[in-house]
């Protein structure tokens, strides 16, 4: 069996950076991905206002290790769309008021970036395509 989580949305904000004592890079993400939402008989709901489909979001917690999250860290940026290759991680703990909490996060192996980050230089001027180059 495996565990194997693969998903494409964008950045709910921009990446944070933490270091561990060990000299361990932690990089998170907040990432949102949507679905059409459904009504009781399973049509996709419109807005009656605008007509566009009604969509479902949920925020997924991405954490990233090192190299990766360095990576991710440096070049991702709030509303950037991504797609992550990870596996899920469950946790339990008990907070300061001796609460017993879960939590669930995607600990990404892989992370594609699938629009311009931060580094990623504006174009000046108008771009020249080169017919030569396949696609």
């Amino acid at each position: 069996m495996k565990n194997t989580v693969l998903l494409i949305g964008n950045l709910g904000a921009d990446p944070e950076t933490r270091n561990t004592r060990g000299e361990t890079t932690i990089t998170t993400l907040s990432m949102g991905t949507s679905r059409p939402k459904r009504d009781s008989e399973g049509k996709v709901m419109k807005d009656a206002a605008t007509g566009y489909t009604v969509q479902d979001t949920e925020w997924h917690r991405i954490t990233c290790f090192n190299g990766l999250g360095k990576t991710v860290a440096e070049h991702a940026t709030k509303g950037m769309l991504i797609g992550v290759r990870g596996r899920l991680h469950y946790s339990k703990w008990t907070d300061k008021d001796g609460v017993e909490r879960y939590g669930c996060e995607i600990i990404a192996e892989e992370v594609q970036f699938l629009s311009r980050g931060k580094s990623a230089a504006k174009p000046q001027g108008d771009l020249e395509l080169d017919d030569d180059v396949p696609f």
